[in-house]
């Protein structure tokens, strides 16, 4: 069975492709189950679920949720699975997270200047249009051709060796927890986000945890017995090690085990839906997998 349970739609933050344009792409991909995962939104998950309504097809839908939280310290994200797209508490949620960003981005952008960047903030807000700036876009705005003789930007033009995708290795290098531009941010905790997933009828897996916990992976089985249902085993973060890793720990835990791309379009030109860098060793655990997309499906399956 074929699966990808992490996508994003042009509703998040960082994300351009429209609901219609990815359940396209899911059907020639011969996807037999997708989710639309927004960042702290669902109303991509709400649009989907809406058009598939309208338009059966040969896939199966899980509308999904991917929230910001922090777990003992570390900023990290949970999928939410199978929720309730028309949910007050997520609506809500939505609200206070895009507030939220608004709120930071003067901060991120004094940072990046401090730094030594040429960041206009006029032209980024404008980019932004109803969506909070956020790290990607900020350089997506700088990447001119009147800024290329800053020293800073070289590595994120055509032929850098930051440029294969560009916008988000710009984050990871400048944005992330730890690096020089970082605007600490008031997630929930970990505990608060699964409370908010399950109340709202969905089911909490951790999101590419070998990309948080990049050298504590065994921070995982924490997690689970803190509540999460899963771990998004397979994906274009992890490196075999660590998806094996982490697919025997669900087998151990009897965990549900996730498959997915984190496709969100331009900010990451070489992802692909229904495609992972891990693939080799998912095949290794299809029964489990396949096993685990059941158990999904008994919760709360569109």
């Amino acid at each position: 069975m074929k699966q990808d349970l992490h996508i994003h739609s042009q509703y998040s933050s960082d994300g351009d492709v429209p609901v219609v344009d990815i359940l396209d792409m899911c059907i020639l991909a011969g996807i037999d189950i997708f989710t639309v995962s927004d960042h702290n939104v669902v109303s991509g998950a709400r649009e989907m679920q809406r058009l598939l309504e309208e338009r059966p097809g040969p896939v199966r839908f899980l509308p999904g949720i991917e929230i910001d939280c922090v777990f003992e310290g570390t900023d990290m994200h949970l999928l939410g699975l199978g929720i309730d797209v028309d949910s007050h508490d997520l609506i809500d949620h939505e609200r206070r997270m895009t507030e939220l960003y608004y709120g930071v981005f003067d901060r991120m952008l004094e940072n990046i200047r401090r730094c030594g960047f040429p960041a206009d903030r006029e032209l980024i807000a404008g980019m932004a249009g109803n969506k909070p700036p956020v790290g990607e876009m900020i350089i997506e705005a700088m990447l001119t051709d009147e800024n290329r003789s800053c020293e800073l930007l070289r590595p994120y033009y055509p032929g850098g060796d930051r440029a294969d995708m560009p916008y988000l290795n710009f984050y990871f290098d400048w944005f992330a927890q730890g690096r020089p531009a970082y605007v600490p941010v008031e997630f929930m905790d970990f505990s608060q986000a699964v409370d908010m997933v399950v109340s709202n009828g969905g089911i909490p897996i951790v999101a590419h945890t070998g990309q948080n916990f990049r050298g504590r992976e065994q921070v995982a089985e924490r997690l689970l017995a803190t509540g999460a249902a899963g771990i998004e085993c397979f994906n274009n973060y992890h490196t075999p090690a660590q998806a094996r890793y982490f697919a025997e720990l669900a087998v151990r835990h009897d965990a549900i085990m996730t498959l997915g791309s984190d496709f969100h379009g331009k900010v990451k030109p070489l992802i692909r839906i229904g495609t992972v860098s891990t693939a080799d060793v998912a095949v290794e655990y299809s029964a489990y997998l396949d096993h685990s997309v059941e158990k999904l499906a008994a919760g709360r399956l569109r």
